[in-house]
């Protein structure tokens, strides 16, 4: 039976549906915001999955092109790989709704949210995550939520609960905010500079809204939510538990206590072996369950340890970062490079400049009418970075994830492309992982795009944030390493400038962030956020001078009008323009015309070639151009690309001519004169005026044409003189043509 809940947030209608499509799966709600709608299902396997160490959740989020009235490019012509946009969604989701299942869980749990319509104006993310809470919370599926989500926006100095598109065109805030009852549970935003205060308020305010949000779905469930499925108890082998409890505790406080990693896994792995031969022969086949005993000690000794006594593994305080070591212009003939070091994390980071229509990413999403992106940053995680082995193809999940955080950190101090009209990549190659990879991707981008020369007025640098509580006992911990992020209660990374955060997430695995945790938690990132800017202005304090390996760009604005003269026929123009110069060209719709090269000559080639086409001829000015037609009359010379010139053969030389072609032929260069401009626009030119004033030949720079134009004179004058009569026929009288004239076209039909 069909059932409709609706409740109003942020002064909109939350809807949802179900009962009605998709009944096969363990629940299934159809969502709506405004006229964003989405279909989401939850399933469960109906048994669990065997040697698993990991409670296996899959989370997809579907883009249907049909939703936004598209249908997709390429030859295929229908929805192929998830886009970037659809898989930032779907972390998201998961985000937000996976800290809330049991550790123990092995049965598989998929969640699916399928877009069936958008309306440009209410994010579909946003409310996949409400969708994908309300279908668990009504389903048989064990899960401990429900959870809402809401996005804030800040326009004019005042917070906006689930603004429009359009009003977040001005909003210096971009912030979603999942969380439960008892708090928060998932934070992603990207900012301008905006101060910790601000992102505080705005986190509250989400949280009242997500409150109600939750009381709704609660409500929901009491009506219609299915008996919860009762799970079988994980495997628990007491012997094993109390006598690594009993013989191993002492050894794995001394092994979390080593400060090297590499050196403190292999004390862990160890321990795991010692176990597993004690119980050789008892449980043969419990190395896995051993193995996990181990890890459980090691855990819970690691978070005593930290919680309690305030004690790292590696030896610092709680509010201590690792040491930093930045260098820039570590590769040759790149344009930017950076490296940058935290502690046992290392970023090697290289930006590279392109040319805009040429370089920047086509976005083919949902969005309509969405510009191409100039700034990108991809970031790269290799196995060899955490000492591993394992085949390399292509960015996942994580990499994508990781490279659009340190993208949204980065992008508000990107110059405009006003101000600076490259497509700027970065690039992150991750050579060495112990934690916060992409705060150093972050800070490393921040180097490499300063030595290659982007203006960028400050740079930005990025910390993560952690957070350890057993008990009464509470810790937060700047610069987290990875022991601290696995077996830690929150992740939490801040990116920003000296002035403001630019970027932020949080990943909660404490069941909820209250707002004093969080206050806490940005003000000390502050205070390590300002020590690596220290250290980063250090290395290079400002943008330096553009690379020399880096293209040289000009920019001219041209008659919208004249594109076409431009581009030519077929784009005739335009390519010999690019073979001639070498320099590449974009010319936009709106006249904006966009010269690239490495060489400045080239650019200056490209640039003059294209002056001339798009400039008009004045009577007066002087050329040295080419012929390209003969007529019995004169012959044309082509002034400036595309623009002809009548050379009248009496403007020819001083000396009367009796054939034109006895002069020029098609192809020769000549130094000609704008004689005047017709009222019909035509071009008449004299060679006779320039050559009797070699003074106008001086002013206009063309001196070193004139050797060959008095050559080409000498042999004019050793031509026949074409005022006297020829031997070879008598002279014309002037009845020859009429008479010839009246006869000659009908000679042969006349008997």
């Amino acid at each position: 039976m069909e059932k409709t809940y609706t409740l109003n947030v942020g002064g909109q209608d939350l809807v949802f549906k179900t009962g009605k499509v998709a009944k096969q799966a363990n629940a299934a709600v159809v969502a709506s915001h405004g006229e964003t709608t989405i279909l989401t299902t939850a399933c469960m396997s109906d048994k669990p999955r065997v040697g698993l160490d990991f409670f296996p959740l899959l989370v997809d989020f579907e883009e249907r092109y049909y939703a936004a009235g598209k249908i997709p490019g390429g030859y295929i012509k229908r929805e192929g790989r998830p886009s970037q946009t659809a898989i930032l969604s779907a972390r998201v989701v998961d985000r937000s709704i996976r800290s809330l299942f049991d550790d123990s869980m092995r049965n598989d749990v998929h969640v699916v949210a399928t877009v069936l319509a958008v309306d440009q104006k209410n994010p579909a993310n946003i409310l996949a995550i409400n969708a994908a809470s309300m279908a668990l919370t009504i389903s048989n599926i064990p899960w401990s939520g429900p959870v809402g989500a809401v996005r804030m926006g800040c326009i004019g100095g005042e917070l906006v609960v689930n603004p429009t598109e359009e009003q977040m065109a001005e909003s210096t805030l971009d912030l979603t905010v999942a969380g439960h009852a008892g708090g928060i549970t998932m934070v992603e935003a990207g900012a301008k500079e905006v101060p910790e205060e601000l992102l505080v308020n705005a986190l509250q305010t989400a949280q009242d809204e997500i409150k109600k949000i939750v009381a709704f779905q609660l409500r929901i469930r009491e009506e219609i939510g299915q008996p919860k499925t009762e799970l079988p108890a994980p495997l628990a082998i007491e012997e094993i538990d109390r006598w690594v409890k009993d013989n191993l505790s002492e050894e794995t406080a001394k092994a979390v206590m080593i400060h090297g990693k590499k050196e403190r896994g292999a004390a862990i792995s160890a321990l795991v072996e010692k176990a597993t031969a004690h119980f050789a022969d008892l449980y043969a086949d419990a190395e896995g369950y051993i193995a996990g005993a181990v890890e459980s000690l090691v855990k819970s000794t690691m978070r005593t340890i930290t919680a309690r006594d305030k004690i790292r593994a590696d030896g610092r305080a709680t509010d201590e970062i690792r040491p930093i070591s930045c260098e820039v212009n570590v590769l040759p003939k790149v344009h930017g490079s950076a490296l940058f070091t935290r502690g046992e994390t290392q970023a090697l980071v290289v930006t590279t400049l392109g040319m805009l229509g040429e370089d920047d990413q086509i976005i083919d999403g949902l969005k309509l009418d969405e510009p191409n992106k100039r700034f990108l940053l991809h970031y790269n995680f290799p196995p060899y970075s955490v000492g591993e082995i394992k085949p390399m193809r292509g960015p996942g999940r994580r990499e994508i994830g990781h490279g659009a955080l340190a993208e949204r950190a980065l992008a508000p101090l990107v110059p405009g492309e006003e101000e600076f009209p490259y497509v700027v990549r970065v690039v992150s190659d991750i050579l060495e992982s112990n934690g916060s990879s992409s705060q150093a991707s972050i800070c490393g981008g921040s180097l490499s795009m300063m030595a290659a020369g982007v203006p960028m007025k400050k740079h930005v640098a990025g910390i993560a944030m952690g957070l350890i509580k057993e008990g009464d006992d509470m810790v937060i911990l700047t610069d987290i390493q990875g022991l601290e992020d696995h077996y830690g209660d929150m992740d939490f990374k801040v990116a920003g400038t000296r002035d403001g955060v630019t970027a932020l997430q949080m990943d909660n695995k404490a069941g909820g962030i209250t707002r004093e945790i969080l206050s806490r938690a940005l003000m000390q990132a502050h205070q390590a956020r300002m020590q690596i800017l220290d250290a980063m202005e250090a290395c290079i304090p400002e943008p330096a001078p553009l690379s020399p390996n880096a293209p040289r760009i000009f920019t001219m604005n041209i008659d919208v009008d004249k594109i076409r003269d431009v581009i030519g026929p077929g784009g005739k123009i335009i390519r010999n323009i690019v073979q001639e110069s070498g320099a590449k060209i974009n010319v936009e719709d709106d006249g904006s015309v966009y010269i690239c090269a490495v060489s400045p000559d080239s650019v200056e080639k490209a640039r003059q070639m294209i002056h001339d086409i798009v400039r008009e001829v004045e009577a007066g000015e002087a050329f040295y151009g080419t012929v390209t037609r003969l007529m019995a009359f004169g012959a044309f010379v082509e002034v400036l690309p595309g623009k002809e010139g009548l050379l009248h053969i009496s403007e020819i030389s001083t000396k009367h001519i009796g054939k034109v072609e006895d002069v020029f032929a098609p192809g020769d260069h000549v130094i000609v004169e704008v004689k005047e401009i017709d009222d019909q626009n035509r071009i008449n030119l004299s060679r006779r005026r320039l050559l009797a004033d070699p003074a106008l030949i001086e002013s206009a720079g063309l001196t070193q044409y004139l050797p060959a134009e008095e050559e080409r004179d000498k042999m004019i004058a050793a031509l026949p003189d074409a005022s006297a009569p020829s031997r070879d026929r008598a002279p014309r009288r002037d009845g020859d043509r009429e008479r010839r004239g009246d006869r000659g076209p009908f000679r042969r039909d006349r008997r």
